[in-house]
């Protein structure tokens, strides 16, 4: 029986840990209080710690880091969770899958496909890719064995309230009020559906190519404002989305260090942010959810919520 380690029980760790339970392969999914997701078996793990992280690794053939510590302890959770899991992967020889995000590509000027630069020069981004760069270079050695998995902004069944396609703009939509996003409504965003994002990290594990390499979740793109529309045209609602002044990000950032972290990151959403999965697609295999489903499916959880 094949053996997996996934670190995080949260909106991504805990459907890959479902995924890969339901195939057959046995489970641990390893977090700091210890839960687990059906199927799997559960472990305290502290990621950054190295030695514990190798321990959980032992006689695994994947680890998925799927863990995501706040957007203010990011400078100082990240790397000690890198070393650790680079660490682990090449003391125990797990194939190491990273979930990642589209921060390092910085501004994009087109669609970002798994080969574009990383550019950024954002705070958040730069740690991302350094990250990256860490595990890259272990497995260019030849210590380790690892892909990082990128996905846009994510949405789906459970998508706390702080997602920018999350239960704020759902229920605001669908009680015909106005929901209140980052940035400008009406620019083209691309979106990962939280199953899609589980499929492609298992593809990736599997792939028998070359590794050392981006895949990029297959995602759908469309703008806040037309969102809202399909929802309003589905369920009879009025919902409208506004989108909050720059400035006063800007000031809420000042006193705030979350706001201060979103408004650093509100770039993705007053330009066209597009990922492009073609490569990813042809080589994994994979491919977006539909559409339709995938938006109305979320926004009939919301709907059931808020009836209980």
């Amino acid at each position: 029986m094949t053996h997996h380690l996934v670190v995080g029980a949260g909106l991504i760790g805990r459907p890959v840990a479902e995924g890969l339970a339901a195939r057959g392969d046995s489970v641990t999914i390893a977090t700091r209080s210890g839960s687990a997701g059906a199927g799997a078996t559960p472990l305290m793990l502290d990621a950054s710690d190295a030695d514990a992280f190798s321990r959980a690794a032992t006689g695994m053939s994947t680890i998925f880091l799927c863990t995501n510590p706040k957007y203010t302890s990011w400078a100082t959770d990240w790397p000690p969770i890198f070393d650790a899991a680079i660490h682990a992967a090449s003391v125990s020889g797990a194939h190491l899958v990273v979930m990642g995000n589209l921060y390092p590509y910085g501004t994009p000027t087109g669609p970002m496909t798994e080969r574009s630069l990383p550019l950024t020069t954002e705070k958040k981004g730069l740690i991302r890719q350094a990250g990256w760069a860490k595990v890259r270079a272990a497995h260019e050695r030849g210590d380790i064995r690892a892909v990082e998995v990128r996905a846009s902004d994510y949405f789906g069944p459970g998508s706390s309230g702080t997602a920018h396609l999350g239960e704020s703009f759902f229920n605001g939509v669908l009680h015909s009020k106005t929901a209140r996003v980052v940035g400008i409504p009406s620019m083209n965003h691309s979106w990962s559906y939280l199953p899609d994002i589980a499929t492609t990290l298992i593809a990736a594990a599997d792939y028998s190519g070359d590794w050392g390499r981006i895949w990029h979740v297959p995602s759908a793109s469309f703008n806040r404002s037309e969102i809202a529309r399909q929802l309003n045209a589905r369920y009879g609602t009025h919902g409208v989305v506004t989108g909050y002044p720059q400035w006063m990000l800007r000031s809420l950032g000042s006193v705030s260090p979350m706001m201060k972290e979103v408004w650093a990151s509100s770039y993705q959403f007053v330009v066209p942010f597009i990922i492009d999965s073609t490569e990813t697609e042809r080589e994994l295999g994979v491919s977006a959810s539909d559409w339709d489903e995938a938006l109305f499916t979320t926004a009939s959880s919301y709907r059931r919520n808020d009836s209980t």
